[in-house]
């Protein structure tokens, strides 16, 4: 039997210690492997974030502030994990966090998803998150779920 050998392995962040716990184990089995590593945040577009009175974010505002999310849950990833000698870049996806994730590993044919058990929201913190939940019925690929 040939024996399993990643090359590309993507993780999902979003900027939890449980996310960050995810990217630090990701990065590990990337050195180990010699694989790649895409660490990928997906930001969902808040539904009526703006407000019951006040008129809704034009286009180029929602965008920046998006944006800006995603770029500091990167900035966070990278800032505390061990990302010497991998190769490996960021990659900000907006959407759907668990169809986004699934789709990103299907179009890149990834090996292995590293995701954290729970994410970011309150009730994702009580049980497995939900995105969690939905990755491991729909990812195309192996999922590696960290404590």
């Amino acid at each position: 039997m040939e024996s399993w050998k990643a090359k590309l392995i993507i993780v999902g962040v979003d900027g939890s210690d449980a996310s960050v716990d995810a990217a630090s184990v990701a990065a590990s089995l990337a050195r180990s492997a010699g694989a790649r590593l895409h660490i990928v945040t997906v930001v969902k577009p808040p539904e009526g974030w703006w407000g019951i009175i006040e008129s809704p974010p034009t286009a180029s505002a929602l965008g920046n502030a998006l944006e800006e999310a995603q770029r500091k849950v990167l900035d966070l990833t990278t800032s505390r994990v061990d990302l010497d000698g991998i190769e490996y870049e960021t990659v900000e996806e907006i959407g759907d966090p668990g169809r986004a994730l699934a789709g990103y590993c299907e179009q890149h044919e990834a090996d292995l998803l590293v995701i954290g058990r729970h994410g970011a929201g309150l009730f994702d913190r009580l049980t497995i998150g939900s995105v969690t939940h939905r990755l491991l019925h729909d990812a195309p690929c192996p999922v590696m779920v960290v404590p």
